[in-house]
């Protein structure tokens, strides 16, 4: 996940972190990798937490989670807040498979250090190389009569209005010779040479005006202006989004407000987190390329081209995965040491655990929300949410959930938070409507894909537990009782059947009312821990539709694509060591390495299938814990 990573992501799309790190630690102060040993890894920089989970289709519109607004420091450090976190151990992230010795490195130094290119539903890796726009049908025009209709000080005047600089004012054009014709051409070019504007005739004591005023302004926004558009043209511009720290959600709020659309016209195959330079398709419906294009001159960080016309758009989940570009800078490992891990990474791959930004940061994890959603246990799911949590915020929320703990009353509570579109704000406005007899109906004000999330969690928390203990109990080799998928279908290994697979080819399964389980110790391990939380491994369907849980199947190990690597040396920590799509279209010589430097980093290109992190792949690399507790109890000096 990308700083919010979802990479989910965050949500690689997943789910949002509770307590976004960037928002709270300057970019300077990074934490180090610590040399570890063994099973357990060692220490890890607090940005490893970054790393983005490729997409996973069920959690990828989710609106901001617990405590994503805002979070206040009232004096206690990150650090201190995080002493309640979770630890890989409480979500059943336990092993590795690789017997190399980790080492240190800096992991998201920079967001440049971490770039992701989607692979579409092709096959192809998704670039930005080519800016150009399709050619309108309709005529404008030519450079000469723009020059001539327009004086230097309205040109200058239309200049800013375009950049943003004057988004509610409004360049007046007078016409003075008051022809159909010349007013045509006066709107013509106006949006020909600042296709951020929108234009309109005036009329003013018998004269006419040509009034130009910028799409994302609040005079556009209240009367939205409707364009033709060619029956000749697929409904739909695709185009291909470049953004630099900014997670995809953000950015389509951004792009639609100054296309003066809603975000709803917008569609794609994956969300992209923060912390990162991400490349991604993106579909917008009834908006031209030009007037999508001319945000690459007023808008930062951004850039957006690849465009063409189709009649389709995008959905979640169509996407192949991700490819990821990842450099761990300053690290410590011998060339030896490099070679080994990134030859097993290669070879044999990562364990497929869901990573630690799936269960939030807090002292109160999401799988437990989802834990008593399954157990149709309302009042705690209520109490889960809203109660005070130890160290985990600060600021607005944390008087929400005092006032909550003192009252019980969600109009008071509601009160203390100035901004109600978190998963608490919404719970107490369903509270406050239904009453605390109706928490099921309150509840199911929070938009479905969060209440899902939680259940998802639980899921996650289960398959995580399960996989280690499978990984402890038969090790790296297809047994007899392990599951396979065959034709879409899963079935049971044979010990014959076994003998011709590879662990690459077993599956587990998350729990629910239409999996198989192992036939094997693991079977009885997964009706085991379901008990002992109160559930029935033979009846997983829940009284609410929504939360009765299918299941599903995913693979023990990912073997990553594509994968490459090398140690580049570098004296200044401040330059990028990654060459953007932006910097190749620009002309930009890719960066140049001396053969000996002040410092080593590791650079690595995989790609990877969606629903898998890469947090997790950096996590067998390294030999490093991910969770935030572990790094910020080990790495205190991060934020001093």
């Amino acid at each position: 996940m990308m700083e919010s990573t979802e990479t989910v992501l965050d949500t690689p799309g997943g789910e949002k972190r509770t307590c976004p790190d960037e928002e709270l630690v300057h970019p300077a102060k990074r934490a180090r990798v610590q040399d570890k040993e063994g099973e357990n890894g060692g220490s890890g920089s607090q940005q490893a937490l970054d790393f983005e989970e490729n997409e996973k289709e069920e959690c990828d519109e989710e609106e901001p989670m617990e405590g994503e607004e805002d979070v206040e420091g009232d004096g206690e450090t990150f650090a201190d807040m995080m002493k309640h976190g979770l630890t890989e151990l409480d979500v059943g992230i336990l092993k590795f498979v690789s017997d190399h010795k980790g080492f240190s490195g800096i992991l998201k130094e920079r967001y440049s250090d971490f770039v992701v290119h989607e692979i579409n539903k092709e096959g192809k890796t998704v670039r930005l190389d080519d800016l150009t726009v399709p050619v309108e049908e309709e005529p404008l025009p030519e450079p000469e009569q723009q020059v001539q209709v327009l004086t230097e000080e309205q040109k200058n005047q239309l200049e800013e209005l375009q950049l943003f600089k004057n988004k509610e004012g409004n360049v007046t054009i007078e016409v003075m010779e008051d022809t159909k014709e010349r007013r045509t051409l006066i709107h013509k070019a106006v949006k020909a040479m600042y296709p951020g504007l929108e234009t309109k005739t005036e009329e003013r004591d018998g004269r006419r005006f040509i009034v130009a005023y910028h799409t994302a302004g609040k005079r556009a926004l209240a009367a939205p202006r409707k364009h033709s558009w060619p029956k000749s043209r697929g409904s739909f511009c695709h185009c291909v989004l470049y953004k630099e720290n900014k997670d995809t959600m953000d950015a389509i709020n951004v792009l639609s407000k100054f296309l003066r659309v809603r975000p709803n016209v917008f569609s794609y195959m994956g969300t992209k987190d923060k912390r990162a330079i991400t490349v991604q398709e993106i579909a917008v419906l009834k908006i031209s390329a030009e007037r999508i294009a001319h945000l690459n001159k007023c808008l930062m960080n951004f850039k957006l081209g690849n465009f063409s016309y189709k009649k389709h758009p995008l959905k979640l989940g169509e996407l192949q995965g991700n490819h990821f570009t990842v450099v761990i800078r300053n690290i410590s490992g011998t060339e030896e040491q490099v070679e080994q891990a990134m030859s097993s990474l290669r070879n044999t791959g990562f364990i497929n655990y869901y990573g630690m930004q799936r269960f939030g940061t807090t002292a109160v994890p999401t799988y437990q929300v989802g834990r008593a959603i399954l157990q149709n246990n309302w009042t705690e799911v209520m109490d889960l949410i809203l109660k005070p949590r130890p160290g985990a915020e600060k600021g607005y929320l944390v008087r929400c959930r005092e006032e909550w703990a003192r009252t019980q009353d969600p109009e008071a509570a509601l009160k203390k938070l100035p901004v109600k579109r978190c998963v608490e704000g919404q719970l107490l406005r369903g509270l406050s409507k239904y009453g605390k007899k109706n928490i099921v109906t309150a509840f199911g004000l929070i938009p479905r894909n969060n209440r899902l999330m939680y259940i998802h969690s639980y899921q996650s928390y289960v398959w995580n537990t399960m996989v280690s203990q499978r990984i402890q109990d038969f090790g790296l080799k297809a047994v007899p009782g392990d599951l396979m998928l065959s034709g879409g279908k899963a079935h049971v290994l044979s010990e014959q059947e076994a003998e011709k697979h590879t662990i690459h080819d077993v599956v587990m399964p998350l729990p629910g009312f239409d999996v198989i389980y192992p036939t094997h110790v693991v079977g009885q391990a997964y009706r085991d821990m379901l008990a002992s939380d109160g559930l029935d491994i033979d009846n997983m369907r829940h009284k609410i539709r929504d939360y009765s849980l299918a299941g599903a199947y995913r693979r023990i190990i990912i073997r990553p694509q594509d994968v490459s690597w090398e140690v580049i040396h570098y004296d200044d920590p401040r330059i990028p060591l990654v060459q953007t799509d932006v910097e190749k279209l620009e002309g930009k010589p890719p960066p140049a390495f001396p053969k000996e430097g002040k410092y080593r980093a590791l650079r690595m290109e995989f790609s990877l299938p969606p629903s898998t992190y890469a947090t997790m792949a950096i996590r067998e690399v390294l030999k490093m814990d991910t969770s935030i507790k572990n790094q910020t109890q080990l790495n205190t000096t991060w934020l001093n």
